[in-house]
């Protein structure tokens, strides 16, 4: 439905790819990407957090002093959050901070960002990586063409290009199977291999 130019592994004019889905402005959907983001962050959170309610406080059998004639205030046991050494009152405990991220939502924000990357002229399709492998070579290609920072997706998980890419300072790398609209979003420029594309776009036909 939308004609996207197609690249060589010299970034060079190589055709076109009509995909079968819609990229136009009207696909973009900011609350969805916003919503799936979200739920990525939350996930990365550890949850490890932990304090002493009362019902972990050693002690608290017998009443600290007696109900009057003290003048302090009234207690009924050393486990008190009112009281030195006793427990944290509403403190933090360790908890799932993941969020659930329904299929068709998923497949609405990975729309989305594609779309977006496309009308921004943020969107670079290629044929193929041809990569060395090494980090230096392909920060020289991406450089060159001003396309850093970049977040590169390869259809193959052993793709070269992926591991030259991880060690990028402004990029990223990822196979098209754990493509992520976080990272996709965290990146200004998208470089994605036809295949990879394909791939992509069929998941959400």
């Amino acid at each position: 439905m939308t004609d996207i130019t197609v690249l060589n592994s010299k970034f060079e004019d190589a055709g076109k790819l009509n995909t079968p889905v819609s990229l136009t402005a009207d696909d973009i959907k900011e609350a969805a990407v916003h919503q799936v983001v979200k739920a990525t962050l939350a996930g990365k959170r550890q949850g490890t957090h932990s304090t002493k309610t009362r019902a972990f406080v050693s002690g608290g059998g017998a009443k600290p002093f007696k109900q009057k004639g003290t003048g302090r205030a009234r207690q009924g046991t050393i486990r008190s959050g009112l009281m030195v050494g006793g427990a944290r009152v509403f403190g933090p405990l360790p908890r799932d901070y993941s969020q659930k991220v329904n299929k068709k939502m998923s497949c609405v924000a990975i729309k989305s960002v594609i779309a977006d990357k496309l009308q921004a002229g943020k969107l670079t399709v290629v044929e193929s990586f041809e990569s060395t492998g090494k980090t230096k070579d392909m920060f020289k290609i991406l450089s060159d063409k001003s396309l850093l920072p970049a977040l590169i997706i390869a259809n193959d998980s052993n793709d070269p290009a992926l591991r030259a890419a991880k060690n990028l300072q402004w990029g990223n790398s990822l196979p098209v199977a754990a493509f992520s609209v976080y990272e996709a979003v965290k990146f200004e420029n998208l470089i994605i291999e036809k295949k990879a594309l394909e791939t992509l776009l069929q998941r959400l036909v």
